[in-house]
Parts: structure tokens; C-alpha cells; sequence
């Protein structure tokens, strides 16, 4: 059946991610077209500008403010791959617009973020689809319907791993004056107003006011959020405990290259490996991603470990699949072949917009899987202490430091609240 609608996209943050996305969600649907892309940096957007230009046969227009992008009503949905600090504040503006969104994650860094995310979606009937793919994977249901089975008996443990194979040197650089064609002062947006700073500009991820860390918030999300779902979606931890520190380059950056945290979950413990070291670690390659292998399990850098009475699952995020071991000799007596899910992940965006359903990753979750990784953040840098937690509502119950870590206030005139 032909496709009659339309949807008009709106690309805000053109950076590397942002330009992948928007590219493959245009080539992979149908009947949809992109109308902006919004930078704040001119030096941005110019590629994929020219590249959309071709599939659609028109330029989409260069924007530097979303809000003008958001005014138009012409525009559909937002695809928001800003750095993490404009992800809560961008989408609500969007969903407060009637626009639908795409999140990347980390979807939010404070729980108040979230509830405003989440506030801003449900009053305006917007379609929010987290950028955490892997809930648009086959073998991510099919491991799920597994555990929910009882075939891996009573869980027990949940190991789960983000140790990336990256580090290098780094060297705080002096302010200078903010380079030509960048609006530094939107860049910031709600974090703190700084001068212009390459180190925080090119390297947010190494800043808590930007992000909660490249292997934490940037990808060890990703993990959290595939092992929550394979479990049936569990409520927030009881208790969650997080140490670390820097390792290999005790240089200046804020953010630690070595985390580990453990949640509480009432029944079982997940625990939590985050790093940036370690070359022996490897992520799922290409040949596994889009094949019909599995990944060497020992060094696989973003695996998962769900131990239960009857077995071990090991499960392999962005197509890594799902293998279950057991028995007396330790044999293979299960698995699902993983498949790369952006486009199913893609697809099943556009497919919401026009539909009206819940998309595979609903904000709900997103918010829930951030808040893990938030929580994790806030007692390493609370001093490395306990932190309760209701489970329900995800409010700290006995560390006042985290909790006043967890309130930063925004500037004035980019508040999230209406």
C-alpha cells in the first residue's frame, strides 16, 4: 500500500551522529523529507546539507536557533542529537511545539529533567522515540521472551560491561575568543555561561556540565537500557554505589576513565564495569553487527552477563545477539542471531509519527535507563557514597550532596521548567 502522508523532518545538532541518523532514517522510510538543519556551529551541516540535498532534490535550510525551526508548522518531528546537556531542554521545547521527537541518548542527566521531558510529551500527544536501538532489535525480544519464560530459571546476577578501548592524553587549553560562525552562548545553553574553551567545546564529553561521560552516559546507557529491557523492565534500584577514578591519564578532566557501580534491585544486583582503557577490550565488529556470528564473549568491550538457577546469557548489544550457556560440559543451549538495528530502530520512528502508537523505545524507559547511569554519576561524585532510592519515583533518599548535584540550575532564559 502506497504511503500518502509526508513527514517532514527538522535535523537539530549536526554533528557526526546527528548526520548518520538523519541520513539513514531519509533513506531507509519513505515519504519523508528534511526541511532543516540546525547547528549552532556554521562550520557544521554543510555535508549533510549537500548529501540530503541529493536523495530529496532540495537543500534542506541551515538554521542556527531551534526555536525557529520548532515556530514552523510545517515541520513534523525533531531529530535531537545535540551534546547530552540540550537533550531534556531541546525535546521539551519540541514536544511544547506539537513537534514528535527522536532523542539521542543519554536521554536526560538530572531526574527532574525527565519528569519535565516527560510532562512536556504526554500534554502535547508527542511521539518520543529514544535513540537506545537496541529495543528495536529481534533478539533483544526474543532474549526477553526467554527470561520471561523461566527458562534461565530465577535471576540471580547481572553483570553488565561498557569497558571501550580508548584512551589518550589530554591537556587542559587556555580560553580564546570564540571562533568565527559559532554562537558559543547558545552552544552552552543551560549549562554555566564560561568564555569560549576548545577543550570543552571539542571535548564536552570530559565535563559534568555537558555529560555524564563518554563510557557512562554516552554508551554504558546503551547496555543498561538493553539489559533492563531483556529483564522485563524492572523498576529503579533500592541502593545504588558507584566508585572510580581516573587511571591511565590523572590529568584535569572531571570525568573518571574507570566506574564501577552496582544497583540494588531487590532480588538480584546488577553491576555496572564503565571504562576508557584497555586495548584487548573489543566491540562487536562489523562482520558480527550485520552477519551471522557471534562475538568472542571474553573481550567483548559491551557485553552483558544475565546469571540465573539454570544458566548464563550472555547478550551483545548493536547486533551482538544472545547465546545461553549451561549444563555440565557448559554447552550452547540456546541463542538468537543479532542483527545492527538502526534501521528497524528508524523505521519504527516514522512508522509512530503516522501510526499514533508507542515506539520500541518510549521516553518512559529512556528516562528510567538514564536515570541508572545518572544515579551511578551522582555517588561517585557525592564522594563515593551509598545512595537510597525509591524506586518509584527515583528520588534520593539519604545523601544531600547527590541531591543538590542532581538540581543544577539552568540559566534563567534556557529553564525547562514552563
Amino acid at each position: 500500500m502506497a504511503i500518502k502522508n509526508k513527514v517532514k523532518l527538522a535535523l537539530i545538532g549536526a554533528g557526526g551522529r546527528g548526520s548518520a541518523v538523519i541520513k539513514n532514517m531519509v533513506r531507509c522510510t519513505e515519504n519523508v523529507e528534511v526541511k532543516y538543519v540546525c547547528d549552532v556551529d556554521d562550520t557544521r551541516g554543510g555535508a549533510v546539507i549537500r548529501e540530503l540535498s541529493k536523495d530529496q532534490g532540495y537543500e534542506p535550510m541551515p538554521v542556527r536557533d531551534m526555536r525557529d525551526v520548532f515556530a514552523d508548522k510545517d515541520v513534523d518531528a525533531a531529530v535531537i542529537t545535540t551534546p547530552e546537556h540540550w537533550h531534556a531542554l531541546a525535546t521539551v521545547w519540541a514536544c511544547r511545539a506539537g513537534k514528535d521527537v527522536y532523542v539521542e541518548k543519554n536521554v536526560c542527566l538530572t531526574t527532574g529533567e525527565g519528569y519535565e521531558m516527560l510532562a512536556a510529551a504526554k500534554q502535547n500527544n508527542c511521539i518520543v522515540q529514544c535513540g537506545t536501538q537496541n529495543r528495536s532489535a529481534d533478539y533483544a525480544f526474543s532474549a526477553r521472551d526467554y527470561i520471561a519464560q523461566g527458562k534461565l530459571g530465577e535471576i540471580v546476577t547481572v553483570k553488565a560491561y561498557c569497558m571501550l578501548p580508548d584512551s589518550r592524553p589530554w591537556i587542559l587549553k587556555e580560553d580564546t575568543e570564540t571562533p568565527a560562525g559559532l554562537d558559543w552562548e547558545m552552544w552552552l545553553g543551560p549549562a554555566p555561561l564560561v568564555p569560549y574553551n576548545v577543550s570543552r567545546h571539542k571535548g564536552w564529553y570530559d565535563w559534568w556540565a555537558y555529560s555524564g561521560g563518554a563510557a557512562m552516559t554516552g554508551d554504558a546507557s546503551h547496555v543498561i537500557d538493553l539489559a533492563r529491557m531483556v529483564l522485563c523492565d524492572p523498576p529503579l534500584p533500592r541502593n545504588v554505589f558507584c566508585a572510580g577514578g581516573r587511571v591511565i591519564f590523572n590529568d584535569e578532566r572531571e570525568i573518571p576513565d574507570n566506574q564501577t557501580a552496582v544497583f540494588d534491585m531487590g532480588s538480584y544486583v546488577i553491576s555496572l564495569e564503565s571504562s576508557q582503557y584497555g586495548g584487548y577490550m573489543k566491540k562487536t565488529p562489523h562482520e558480527v553487527r550485520f552477519g551471522d556470528r557471534f562475538p568472542e564473549w571474553r573481550n567483548n568491550s559491551t557485553r552483558i552477563e544475565i546469571y540465573g538457577t539454570k544458566g548464563v546469557m550472555f547478550v551483545g548489544r548493536h547486533g551482538g545477539g544472545w547465546q545461553v550457556f549451561g549444563g555440565d560440559s557448559f554447552e550452547v543451549v540456546a541463542q538468537g542471531i543479532g542483527y545492527f538495528p538502526d534501521e528497524k530502530h528508524h523505521r519504527n520512528f516514522i512508522d509512530c509519527i503516522r501510526s499514533r502508537k508507542n515506539p520500541n523505545a518510549p521516553l518512559e524507559q529512556g528516562i528510567l535507563s538514564a536515570a541508572m547511569v545518572n544515579l551511578a554519576n551522582l555517588s561517585y561524585r557525592s564522594g563515593k557514597r551509598l545512595l537510597g532510592i525509591n524506586p518509584i519515583t527515583g528520588a534520593i533518599t539519604d545523601n544531600d550532596e547527590a541531591v543538590r548535584l542532581d538540581k543544577k540550575e539552568p540559566r534563567s532564559i534556557y529553564t525547562i521548567k514552563p
